[in-house]
C-alpha cells in the first residue's frame, strides 16, 4: 500500500442533476482529522442548493487532513480531504 495521500475530491459526490451548480458548502464532518474510516462510511455531508448529500470515504484509511472546513463553500473539483490509505 502506498503512503501517500488520496484527495477525497467533490467531483466524486457532486450529483450529476446539479451539473449547472458550481458550488457547494459543507455542512457537516462526521470523521475527524486523524481518525480511521471504512471505505463507504459517510465523512461528511454537503449542501448543493437544497439538497444534502453524503460523501462516502473512498478507501478504508485515516482521514489525514480537511481540507474544507464547516460551513465553507467550496467550488466543483475542489478536493475535500486528504486521506492515507491502509
Amino acid at each position: 500500500m502506498s503512503d501517500s495521500p488520496t484527495v477525497v475530491d467533490s467531483a466524486l459526490v457532486w450529483p450529476d442533476d446539479a451539473m449547472d451548480v458550481e458550488e457547494a458548502v459543507v455542512s457537516n464532518w462526521f470523521v475527524r482529522e486523524g481518525a480511521h474510516a471504512d471505505e463507504g462510511d459517510t465523512i461528511c455531508e454537503i449542501q448543493i442548493e437544497k439538497v444534502s448529500i453524503d460523501v462516502s470515504m473512498p478507501v478504508t484509511g485515516v482521514v489525514e487532513e480537511r481540507l474544507v472546513g464547516e460551513s465553507d463553500v467550496f467550488a466543483r473539483g475542489d478536493p475535500l480531504a486528504r486521506v492515507r490509505p491502509d
